[in-house]
C-alpha cells in the first residue's frame, strides 16, 4: 500500500515538475518526498554586467551626439587663479571661514535629525505625503500659469540682489 502511494506520488511529481534529470547513485532508502528538479540559475554577473557596459556605452553615445566643439573648456589653473583672486579681495575671511564652517556643520546635524525621523517607523511615509502635497502646491501656485511663473521669476531675481548686496 506504501509503495502504490510512493509511486502515485512520484508519477504526481513527474507530471507537475516535469521529467526528472538522471541520477547516477540511487540510493536504497525511500523518501517520501519526490525529488525536484534543479532551479532555474539566476543571471549571472557577467550578463549583469554586459547590461551595465551597454548601457554606459549608450550614455557616452548621447553626450557625445548633444555636445559640440564650440564649448569653451575651463582650465584648472584658470580656475585656481580666479578663486585665489576672489579670496585676496576679501576682506573679512574669518567670516567667510565661519560661513563655510557653521554650513558645514548644519548640514551635518540636518543629516542626524533626518536619519532619526527616518528611523521612526510611520514618520517617514508622512513626511513624504507632506513633501508630495507641498510639491503639489508649488506647482500650482508658481508653475502652472504664465502670470505666476512671471511673478516667480521676479521673486527670484530679488532674492539674488538681496544676496549680493545691489539692493
Amino acid at each position: 500500500m506504501a509503495t502504490t502511494s510512493y509511486a502515485g506520488a512520484s508519477t504526481m511529481a513527474a507530471v507537475v515538475l516535469g521529467p526528472r534529470l538522471p541520477t547516477t547513485s540511487k540510493s536504497s532508502c525511500c523518501s517520501a518526498l519526490p525529488s525536484l528538479r534543479p532551479r532555474a540559475i539566476a543571471p549571472s554577473f557577467s550578463t549583469s554586467f554586459k547590461h551595465f557596459t551597454e548601457a554606459r556605452k549608450f550614455s557616452l553615445h548621447q553626450i557625445r551626439a548633444s555636445s559640440s566643439e564650440e564649448t569653451p573648456t575651463a582650465d584648472v589653473g584658470e580656475v585656481f587663479e580666479d578663486l585665489k583672486g576672489k579670496w585676496d579681495a576679501l576682506e573679512n575671511k574669518s567670516t567667510v571661514l565661519l560661513y563655510g564652517g557653521g554650513s558645514i556643520v548644519a548640514v551635518w546635524l540636518s543629516s542626524i535629525v533626518v536619519g532619526a525621523i527616518n528611523s521612526v517607523p510611520l514618520l517617514p511615509k508622512i513626511m513624504e505625503f507632506v513633501g508630495l502635497g507641498y510639491t503639489g502646491w508649488f506647482v500650482y501656485r508658481y508653475l502652472l500659469f504664465k502670470s505666476s511663473r512671471k511673478e516667480l521669476a521676479t521673486d527670484i531675481e530679488t532674492l539674488k540682489k538681496k544676496i549680493a548686496g545691489t539692493e
